[in-house]
């Protein structure tokens, strides 16, 4: 038996209603049994390792995996090395080289499903004509449009009965429409209130639209600290920020961070449409660790507040902790924030004075003031 209970999420939030695996990886890994051992397994969404490992200590290897946030993979990292298991499989983007050939897919169901389409259409298209795909989730996450695209590109897609509030859909015989259902990523459109062009790959968060807090931001922008000469856009998504950011003032620097592989790839493709991809750097990163203390004197951020399906203050309180030590002194970090959860005590700890810029019915934007002592 596989020990899921030894799975930890770090260096992803961790707290005592937040866990290493749940119901649907068992349900995956049981139903997929040895088909984990043919040649060409791919793991997809793997939240923590516990589809992945689970499949290499039945005896799995060279195992392709691909997971969206930065965390992810760095947790399926140590949770491998923590169980003897580092060397059998490798990370992958999510391109034709992660299921190239592949014969059976083990999938984590996203949210999404523009995310789950474009992950059945890249299947559809590039694995082994006789792929089996195990889908998997907890049924409070699951709907029936699932089965629906899946359908558009899988000629047989048979739903599991459900065990401990889990589901898994496999999916079999790919249809040929699968390489024209790709031509729909990046999705691509103009939003005429802020004049910017949106990319977004399936995953992004909002998709090719602006979401409402960063809508709300955009009215303020273009009083954060004018004189500026590098601004970082923390948690990026799309990167509507940090392409509205440097179309408006030419001489700034502009850096879009965030740890999801399919945010920052829309944030490429958003500078580019918005032709600001010369002086926009994206990066992906777990918040701001690869960014060196005092050397940023604008960050703008409109943090998230739920991990995975919980709903959870943590990652924010992480963002602007990050915030805090990357501003230089005097530098200030803008934040939207839903209003109901009252972040700007939390605000005045991690960076310094805060003040309000803008309120409206649900979002409140803030400007905290980094305090950091010169020379540190």
């Amino acid at each position: 038996m596989f020990p899921y209970e030894r799975l930890r999420r770090r260096p992803d939030v961790e707290a005592p209603n937040l866990f290493g695996s749940d119901a649907a990886d068992r349900l995956v890994a049981d139903l997929a049994g040895d088909d984990v051992l043919r040649d060409g397994l791919v793991v997809i969404g793997d939240a923590y390792g516990a589809l992945t490992l689970a499949a290499a200590a039945r005896g799995a290897r060279g195992i392709r995996v691909h997971q969206d946030p930065l965390t992810a993979e760095r947790a399926l990292d140590a949770n491998a090395a923590d169980l003897g298991l580092d060397g059998t499989y490798e990370h992958r983007p999510l391109d034709a080289s992660l299921v190239a050939g592949a014969r059976t897919v083990l999938l984590r169901l996203p949210r999404s499903l523009e995310a789950l389409a474009e992950i059945a259409a890249l299947t559809a298209e590039h694995a082994h004509q006789e792929v089996v795909v195990f889908a998997g989730g907890m049924l409070k996450h699951m709907t029936t449009a699932m089965n629906g695209v899946l359908g558009e590109v899988f000629g047989d897609v048979q739903a599991s009965l459900a065990r401990q509030k889990a589901r898994v859909l496999t999916a079999r015989t790919p249809e040929p429409a699968a390489a024209t259902a790709l031509d729909r990523w990046p999705d691509r459109a103009f939003d005429d209130a802020t004049g910017l062009h949106v990319c977004a790959y399936g995953a992004a968060f909002a998709g090719a639209t602006v979401d409402i807090g960063t809508r709300f931001l955009l009215t303020v922008l273009g009083d954060a600290v004018p004189e500026a000469g590098t601004a970082i856009d923390l948690g990026c998504g799309t990167g509507v920020l940090a392409s509205a950011l440097a179309a408006s003032r030419p001489g700034l620097r502009v850096i879009a961070t965030d740890q999801s592989a399919a945010a920052v790839a829309s944030a490429r493709a958003t500078a580019v449409a918005n032709g600001v991809a010369d002086r926009v750097e994206v990066v992906r990163d777990d918040g701001l660790a690869s960014h060196p203390d005092a050397s940023a004197d604008l960050i703008v951020l409109n943090p998230p507040f739920h991990i995975g399906s919980a709903v959870h203050t943590g990652i924010a309180h992480r963002m602007f902790a990050d915030a805090g030590r990357v501003l230089a002194p005097g530098g200030e970090l803008w934040t939207v924030w839903n209003s109901h959860l009252g972040y700007r005590a939390v605000l005045e700890r991690a960076v310094g004075p805060t003040r309000q810029i803008a309120r409206n019915p649900k979002f409140t934007i803030t400007a905290s003031v980094s305090q950091r002592p010169r020379g540190t």
